[in-house]
């Protein structure tokens, strides 16, 4: 199965930002412009995340989200604040291939199995911010602040029979780091469930994503951002770099 490479927009105040473990935000890009660029790189997906839309208890940045879909011909999921049915038929309405559900899940642990049936499980992508507390993975909500108690692998399997057609793993711990992703929680996680699992969190180098598929081989996709934001590693050299040792890619 062909490898994705998939950009990530953190958007914050109508711009494109980056911190390091969810912490100090730093500005760096219009939204706009930067999906332009990942299309013309050839990025399989975009994700948009408007990443302070849950703690500011408001819907995600519906008008940015619409120019940002009507620029590229990629497909966008978006995620922030999607906590209810209207919210992912405003998203899809709106240009979403997908929809991201973090606390929407977690406030309504009964709100993917609704959505999923509502919309079909291939709009429904589960996500978590997860990091490692006493020898287990723990998820967290609040961009990262707030430990919820509850078992990242637990959560997961929860979210496939729910009906999520995939779910992405954010690693609070590799965020930003740049020092590889976080192999041991997604092993755990990949043992667990089946549906397509995205790894996100801790890219810094062409070496981190060939690693990441030589080695969990099941992972379906690599997402990033502050490695593609800062021009560390371009989409397109980053797909012949893969191809050129092993990996499909499409």
């Amino acid at each position: 199965m062909n490898k994705r490479i998939i950009p990530c927009l953190d958007i914050k105040g109508g711009r494109v930002v980056k911190g390091t473990r969810f912490l100090d935000l730093r500005d760096l890009l219009d939204p706009q412009e930067a999906a332009v660029n990942y299309a013309s790189q050839s990025a399989d997906e975009l994700v948009f995340y408007d990443i302070t839309a849950s703690t500011e208890k408001r819907g995600f940045d519906a008008e940015l989200f619409s120019k940002v879909a009507s620029s590229v011909t990629l497909p966008l999921t978006v995620g922030g604040a999607i906590a209810s049915l209207e919210d992912i038929e405003r998203a899809l309405t709106l240009g979403a291939a997908k929809v991201s559900i973090n606390t929407g899940a977690i406030n309504d642990p009964s709100f993917i199995a609704q959505a999923a049936k509502r919309f079909g499980s291939e709009k429904i992508m589960l996500a978590i911010d997860a990091r490692l507390v006493d020898g287990g993975y723990c998820i967290f909500r609040g961009g990262g602040s707030i430990n919820t108690g509850i078992d990242a692998v637990d959560w997961v399997k929860k979210g496939e029979v729910d009906g999520a057609g995939e779910t992405v793993i954010n690693s609070i711990d590799a965020d930003g780091v740049k020092g590889g992703y976080d192999l041991p929680m997604l092993e755990a996680i990949l043992a667990a469930v089946n549906i397509p699992i995205i790894a996100s969190g801790g890219a810094g180098k062409k070496e981190d994503f060939l690693k990441l598929f030589t080695e969990l081989p099941d992972i379906s996709a690599a997402l990033a951002a502050s490695v593609f934001h800062y021009n560390e590693v371009k989409i397109d050299e980053l797909r012949s770099f893969l191809a050129a040792n092993g990996i499909q890619v499409s």
